[in-house]
């Protein structure tokens, strides 16, 4: 294939500055040669007149014509360039897509290149405006057609052979069938079996994994390795988004080199000759005919599109005087450029004589505008854009950044300058000294704020290739940040449409001043005919009839486009003639919009060009983006950096008239759209960017040398799956088809005779620089698996399998044609292959010994494809019983056959099964179980073959068959198996069809139905059931029928060698059917009797509930007449579920409630669910009693609930028979004291669940349970006192007031020692006195305990001292709490507060020298850091410290609630002293002051650590919030500061005010970039080249 050169050095290979196009000249210089496909040295053949055009085309005709029979051959990549891009792609996808593409592109340069007159080129130019445009009606949407979704075939049941290795069933198992998905189980049976495709694929089916080749995957081969990028990324499946990479080519860009060495270099060919040093920085950029280009200088260079500059438009003085350029335009027939400059002033340039302006219009001041002399923009006003109005040279309209727009009419009269300036927008602002000149050093007004009313764009309507009635109002559109104006000057100055920007629009202040718009004109919707041709036929008709366009104007806000057509309405009006009076009807014109719709791009929207006329071409910060209008959708994207560009104001930021953000992103000027090409005015160069079409896209991989993309591209362009645009083909899908699939046979035919090319396939591509060979077999792969998908698209394979195939068998590499050709033959997208090739592949899979692969081709096959005795001999040497029968059925319409040879497996197995019974295992006769296996596993296809034939399916792929090959199967299987007697087949010349065991036995009658019955005889009646189900059996005068059936099973049953699993399921199915057929099966009520007493007789447990489910078929449509005797059946055979049933509606209670305590299968919620609902049932029916019975029944069996669930037995008995909770208690037996506690507890505490997780069975009450007597309660506090003494207060706390004897529950409470709820019950009887007298006498009670224990130092001392200290703690507790909640309390008390603590502290104080008395002087004196070797005493002093710290704490109690003046602390204490003193005869002063002494000292020791904690931790908090806050002020004076505190790039504020919620993180904190613009980002949100650009402080 023609190599690619790189772009760059191409444009320095013309030292005259002169591009050269043509491809014969570039042939002169053969070293020189334009590189394929690059378009930075073909803008001008692209863009050029025909002339050229068709020079170029004679040329490589003529070269053509010499390889005209040997068609489109690729001759490598040695060979030298054969043409250009045009010519290469003419190659590959004809000439007339030539025509269609270029006939309108190369008219844009005519006038200029053969310099004809100015109304000749002025006509053309208009006529050729709607060149390269693709048009739709407007509101048609072109809707992708869906993807063919691929025919699913289920493989084999039961292949013959397993592939993933795993172990073979033994004999034993039942491969066929599992008892979950059995007919004749207890589950619930399956969906109907219909010969129809909902239901084909069966439940019964065992599906082995479709075996596909793996895909292959291969590289494009390196440079390195050959000459030639032949890429082969293929592999089946799905290919082609593998290629379909996110970086794909959406604009092919063109570096115009020579325009950028004018503008760009230091001294250019320009500025010599005009005598000056440079012609300045670019600022603007206009392309429509030419490429002008305005410079800071305030000049303006004309190229053409050979990139030769025409002329330079100004000279020094302008630059002096008018500033830069900051708007440009060029006439419709690129005659005159009108130039708008920083300082306000706009000239006129006639290009034939550009060295001087044909017209000067300079700015006005405030006074003469307030004099009425004069109007015109202001002084330092900066002129934003600019534009011809309609085809007039001499009509200009222009707008400032001040926000006034205007309209300029320079005529002459009398051969003097006469300007008519007409402001069409905005007002002056008042007189503030802007009269002045302007400053020397800069011409800029100061720093001042953008307002709303600055004008964002101005446009004119321009002149469409069509007339249309608008073109005669001169419509101007004005957008501002606030509103959309248009306004039409003719035939009078009026606003024809306003729109006031939404409240919703109005998003951040980035966004505010942002926005754009564009015209596209009324043009001919001619170009989406196929073909020149088509076109050239149109334009012949007179007054041609081609629809056109309307004039639509699209414009955004921020990132939101909306779209705005225009059109003329005519009314009638009556006008008054002013002389004679009359009243005459007159048409007046009104103009219409429509507003199309809106959509929202990525982000702002900085540039807006229309493409074509269903095409926007948007500029957002970091892409193009490509819209199409009639879908409102995005359909290419290419990411490009708009900082590249140039801005006009960017010097305007060093003065502070315009923010650095704002004049960046200005570059608006810098993007023009000309015939489709994409003029892009850079920093450092001048591009030009195409929009590649379909043929461009498939030809760029054709020059890569990857063909094999290439053909999958062309295949997604054929079935609509193209990403991206469709440019270049017609929107009919059928004329889309036919261009694209001619294309499409063209690229297949090329990429193979490329391939095997005798010169390629010697040639170096196939060995590497140093010798090795290269392996081409991924090559090879890629072409059959691409040509494959191609042709199943065209659903035409003549090529594929005549040539392609012919290629790879002349070449000794079918075995690769034939490998990837079987996996599109097993996923069902090739149906049919020819004989010839399935031949080959099967004999391909038979030599490599792969049997398995063979039965899986075979039954994936068209039966017609098939090589019929070679596919029966394999399938016999190899066992492959799948594909045989698919041979018989699907090729030869045999459906007996296979019957016949699977008969024989089950045959062979019975007989193993008797020799395995009979026969010793050391016996020669002796088989053993893995020589079997394989035959067992075959023997079992029977079943589903014979399920799928009566049900009209096929086997193994379960499709349905055609009607009349269903009848036909079906009746021929019917006929052969339920015939009486044994059969001959074939039935001409076959043999007898033996069942027997013996060689010579005695065949019984019904023979086949017999043997399948014995093999399996749930599998075989399962079959028969889904064979039930199908309509053929609804004729009885075909001779078999279901009732015939089922006498012959009733016949077979009869016989007295059945095993009892036959007789089980014969049973269960005839027991299952007749219920399900009551029309066509009418049986006898004593055969019906006699099976339901056979289904309960039957000892067999595994059945159980099967037969239990048989019966309540049978019995759903027989009634039986021996009741009694049936029910104890049922009930012996545990069918439980028949009998609650009948004993329900029966309504015996008793007996029903006995059947769910007996089941032992019933889950045990159920049990207490069903028993309560029985109950309710019960007191329902005998007027809301229960019955006498029924109660009896339940107290028989609440043993056996106790032992079930205790809380849920409770819960029944008191729903239903409270009376009884002492009988239940009882049940429980007299040592199950936790169990009767957990029953009492449940009845009592009702706001405690059952478990943790868990609820009752039965609904739970809200209070405790009224029933329970008060003995009871009683005995749950004593119960409770014993179990959880912890919580007995709390159980207290929820029993209503009046629930117990507080007196009782006080003194049960003080027998079982549980003091602290002795003192909680006297206290809320009102008797706080006597509660701590009651814990005064319990703390004497329990310290002379302590004391002995202490005193004895027995080995239980321990326990028992341990056990005192947590009752004393838990009466300190409550003891305390009675006193701070009457000091608490607001009423009065009718105790002192003082003397509740004095009781309270004097007898914990008691309590503590008491104990003390028997302690040692070593165990008080001890220090709590270093523990005493002696046990006895440090076991003294642990026990007198948990005393006095129980002080403490009361004395910390007591100061939270200090500041009540009816304790004082001293008076207290004094008291405590005193009485200590008085009452402690027995202790030593000096001991009892010691006691007084440690205690208040620990109390003070306490506070005063606590206040120290507490002013340390004020003076931290002192200090880290002064040195924070002096960090934060020095880091707030350092950098910039931020403009606003949210980011530039996502709007996200950096400082969060809400707080997160609990168990949320907190956001991880991120680094911010401020820069010198006062902008701030999160360092995530940083343009691309910020660091480039920019200065910034990172925090």
């Amino acid at each position: 294939m023609n190599g690619t050169h790189n772009a760059g050095d191409a444009g320095h290979n013309h030292p005259s500055g002169e591009l050269h196009f043509s491809d014969s000249e570039g042939s002169d210089s053969p070293d020189d040669g334009v590189g394929v496909g690059d378009y930075s040295t073909r803008l001008e053949e692209l863009m050029s007149d025909g002339e050229d055009g068709e020079g170029h085309r004679n040329g490589a005709e003529e070269d053509d014509e010499d390889d005209e029979e040997g068609g489109f051959l690729y001759s490598g990549v040695d060979a030298d360039p054969t043409g250009g891009y045009r010519e290469q792609l003419r190659d590959v996808l004809g000439p007339e897509h030539e025509e269609d593409e270029l006939e309108d592109e190369q008219e844009v340069e005519r006038s200029l290149v053969h310099e004809v007159e100015e109304n000749e080129k002025f006509a053309a130019t208009i006529e050729d405006e709607a060149g390269h445009v693709q048009v739709l009606p407007p509101h048609e949407t072109y809707s992708l057609s869906p993807k063919t979704p691929l025919p699913t075939t289920p493989a084999s049941r039961m292949s013959s052979y397993t592939g993933n290795g795993t172990s073979l069933r033994t004999p034993l198992t039942r491969p066929y069938l599992h008892p979950s998905i059995s007919r004749l189980r207890s589950v619930t049976p399956q969906p109907s079996r219909v010969p129809s495709a909902a239901s084909a694929a069966t439940l019964h089916s065992h599906l082995h994994e479709s075996v596909s080749a793996a895909p292959s995957h291969f590289s494009a081969l390196s440079r390195s390795s050959s000459v030639t990028n032949l890429s082969a990324h293929v592999a089946h499946g799905e290919a082609t988004s593998a290629r379909s990479q996110p970086d794909r080519e959406v604009l092919r860009w063109t570096q115009l080199r020579l325009i950028g060495e004018h503008i760009y270099a230091g001294t250019s060919k320009a500025s010599s000759l005009l005598g000056a040093q440079s012609s300045g920085s670019p600022t603007v950029l206009a392309a429509n005919g030419l490429i002008c280009i305005g410079t800071d200088t305030g000049r303006v260079l004309v190229f053409d599109f050979k990139q030769n500059l025409k002329c330079v438009c100004g000279n020094e003085a302008s630059e002096k005087s008018m500033g830069g350029v900051t708007a440009l335009a060029l006439s419709f027939d690129h005659t005159y450029v009108a130039v708008g400059h920083a300082t306000g002033h706009i000239q006129l340039y006639d290009l034939r004589s550009p060295k001087a302006p044909a017209r000067v219009v300079p700015p006005t001041t405030l006074s003469a505008v307030a004099s009425g002399r004069q109007e015109g923009h202001l002084p330092g006003s900066r002129i934003v854009s600019i534009g011809f109005v309609a085809g007039r040279h001499t009509a200009l309209v222009s707008a400032d950044d001040s926000g006034l727009a205007f309209y300029h009419s320079l005529g002459k009269i009398f051969f003097v300058d006469a300007t008519d300036i007409l402001r069409i927008l905005g007002k002056y602002p008042d007189e503030d000294g802007l009269d002045g000149p302007p400053a020397l050093g800069h011409r800029f007004r100061r720093k001042r704020t953008r307002k709303p009313t600055t004008i964002l764009s101005m446009s004119p309507l321009p002149l469409g290739t069509c007339s249309h009635p608008t073109d005669s109002y001169n419509l101007i559109a004005l957008l501002t940040p606030i509103k959309l104006v248009i306004v039409g000057l003719k035939p009078s100055p009026k606003t024809w449409y306003r729109r006031h920007r939404d409240a919703d629009e109005e998003v951040a202040s980035k966004s505010r001043f942002k926005g754009t718009l564009a015209w596209f004109p009324s043009v001919s919707l001619a170009a989406d005919l196929t073909s020149a041709s088509e076109r050239d036929s149109k334009k012949s008709q007179v007054n041609g009839t081609h629809p056109t366009s309307i004039p639509t104007l699209a414009y955004s806000w921020g990132n939101t486009l909306n779209l705005l057509r225009v059109s003329e309405d005519k009314v009638t009006q009556l006008v008054k003639d002013p002389k004679t009076g009359k009243a005459n009807k007159v048409e007046v014109g009104r103009i219409i919009f429509d507003e199309v719709g809106s959509w929202t791009a990525s982000d702002d929207i900085l540039a807006l060009q229309w493409l074509n006329v269903n095409q926007i071409i948007v500029l957002t910060p970091a892409a193009f983006e490509i819209y199409d209008i009639r879908t409102f959708k995005l359909v290419e994207r290419e990411p490009f950096d708009a900082w590249t560009l140039v801005s006009p104001v960017l010097s305007h930021t060093t003065n502070g008239s315009v923010t650095y953000s704002d004049a960046v992103s200005e570059v608006a000027h810098s993007v023009r759209m000309y015939k489709g090409k994409l003029f892009l005015l850079g920093q450092h160069g001048v591009q030009v960017g195409t929009l590649l079409t379909w043929a461009d896209r498939i030809l760029s991989y054709v020059s890569e040398g990857d063909f094999l993309s290439a053909i999958d591209l062309a295949r997604s362009y054929y079935v609509g799956e193209a990403p991206g645009n469709r440019n270049g083909l017609p929107d009919d899908p059928e004329k889309l088809k036919a261009v694209v699939g001619q294309k499409l046979c063209e690229l297949m035919v090329a990429s193979a005779q490329y391939a095997f090319s005798e010169d390629r396939l010697t040639d170096n591509t196939h060995v590497t620089s140093d010798g090795r060979g290269v392996d081409r077999t991924d090559l090879f792969e890629g072409l059959v698996s691409t040509c494959a998908r191609a042709s199943i698209a065209l659903g035409d394979f003549d090529f594929f399998f005549e040539d392609l195939f012919g290629y790879y068998d002349n070449n000794g590499i079918v075995a690769i044609f034939l490998r990837q050709l079987e996996p599109f033959m097993l996923d069902g997208e090739i149906r049919h292959v020819p004989p010839r090739i399935t031949q080959r592949l099967v004999a391909l899979h038979d030599e490599d010994n792969r049997p398995d692969l063979v039965e899986r081709l075979i039954w994936h096959m068209d039966p017609d494809c098939l090589d019929i005795n070679q596919a029966i001999t394999l399938c016999q040497r190899y066992h492959l019983y799948d594909a045989l029968i698919y041979v018989y059925t699907r090729a030869l319409r045999d459906y007996v056959s296979p019957v016949v040879e699977l008969l024989g497996l089950v045959r062979q197995v019975q007989r193993w099964r008797r020799q395995r019974v009979e026969a010793s295992p050391t016996s020669s006769s002796f088989m053993d179980e893995q020589s079997i296996e394989p035959v067992i596993l075959n023997a079992y296809k029977i079943y589903p073959y014979i399920a799928d034939t009566l049900t009209g399916l096929t086997y193994p792929s379960e499709e349905p068959l055609p009607d009349d090959e269903a009848f036909e199967a079906k009746n021929a299987v019917y006929n052969f198996l339920f015939d009486g007697r044994s059969s001959v087949w074939p039935v001409e010349g076959g043999k007898l069809v033996l069942t027997s065991d013996e060689d010579n036995g005695v065949e019984p009658t019904y023979p086949y139905i017999r043997l399948l019955l014995r093999f399996d005889p749930e599998a075989f009646l399962h079959t028969l059931d889904l064979a039930f189900e199908d309509t053929y059996l609804n004729d009885d005068s075909r001779g078999v029928s279901r009732f015939v059936i089922i006498k012959i099973l009733l016949e077979v049953l009869a016989s007295p060698d059945l095993s009892q699993e036959e007789r089980t399921f014969v049973h269960i199915f005839v027991a299952r059917n007749v219920p399900k057929y009551p029309q066509f099966i009418q049986m006898q009520p004593s055969i019906l009797h006699s099976i339901l007493i056979r289904l309960a007789e039957d000892p067999d447990e595994s059945t159980r509930e099967d037969r239990q489910l048989a019966a309540e078929f049978l019995l759903s449509a027989y009634t039986p007449h021996e009741s009694e005797r049936i029910l104890e059946l049922f009930k012996q055979a545990g069918f439980y579920r028949i009998l609650r049933s009948w004993y329900k509606q029966e309504k015996k209670w008793p007996q029903l409630l006995g059947t769910f305590l007996e089941d032992r299968d019933l889950p045990q919620h159920e049990i207490f669910t069903s028993i309560h609902d029985t109950l309710v049932a019960a007191k329902r029916a005998n007027k809301g009693k229960l019955p006498q019975a029924v109660s009896d029944k339940l107290l028989d069996a609440l043993p056996d609930l106790l032992l079930s669930d205790i809380p849920d037995t409770a819960a029944l008995v008191d729903a239903h028979i409270p009376d009884f909770h002492e009988a239940a208690l009882y049940a429980l037996g007299p040592d199950a004291e936790h169990d009767r506690f957990l029953y009492l507890q449940y009845l009592l505490q009702p706001h405690l669940r059952k478990h943790e997780e868990d609820e009752s069975a039965l609904p739970r009450k809200p209070v405790a349970s009224p029933h329970v007597s008060p003995p009871l309660r009683q005995a749950f506090i004593s119960l409770h006192c014993r179990t959880e003494p912890s919580g007995v207060i709390s159980a207290l706390q929820h029993l209503p007031d009046d629930y117990l004897d507080r007196h009782d529950a006080a003194k049960t409470c003080e027998e079982n020692e549980v003091f602290d709820a002795v003192i909680w019950l006297i206290d809320r009887a009102g008797d706080p006195q006597a509660a701590l007298a009651k814990a005064q006498s319990f703390d004497q009670l329990l310290s002379t305990r302590i004391a002995d224990a202490l005193t004895s130092r027995d080995d239980t001392s321990a326990d028992s001292i341990s056990g005192a200290i947590q009752k004393l703690d838990a009466v300190a507790d409550t003891a305390t709490s009675v006193c701070v909640e009457r000091s608490q309390s607001a009423s009065a008390s009718d105790v002192p507060l003082e003397d509740l603590w004095f009781q309270l502290l004097s007898s914990q104080i008691d309590c503590v020298q008491r104990v003390a008395s028997c302690c040692s002087l070593e165990a008080l004196r001890l220090s709590e850091t270093v523990p005493s070797e002696d046990p006895h005493v440090q076991r003294e002093h642990e026990t007198i410290s948990a005393l006095r710290s129980l002080v403490h704490k009361t004395f910390t109690s007591l100061m939270s609630v200090s500041s009540t003046r009816a304790v004082s602390f001293p008076r207290l204490f004094k008291r405590l002293v005193g009485s200590a003193s008085a009452s402690k005869g027995h202790v030593s002063k000096g001991t009892l002051y010691t006691e007084f002494r440690t205690i208040l000292t620990g109390m003070l020791e306490s506070f005063r650590s606590e206040g120290d904690m507490l002013v340390i931790t004020k003076h931290l908090v002192d200090r880290d919030v002064f040195d924070t806050i002096e960090e934060l002020v020095s880091e707030r004076a350092k950098g910039w500061a931020p403009a606003r505190g949210a980011c530039v790039g996502c709007g996200a504020a950096f400082v969060n005010s809400k707080k997160p919620a609990e168990g949320e993180a907190e956001p991880a904190r991120e680094p911010v970039v401020v820069s010198r613009t006062g902008d701030i980002y999160h360092s995530r949100c940083l343009p691309p080249d910020f660091h480039a650009n920019h200065t910034a402080n990172v925090h």
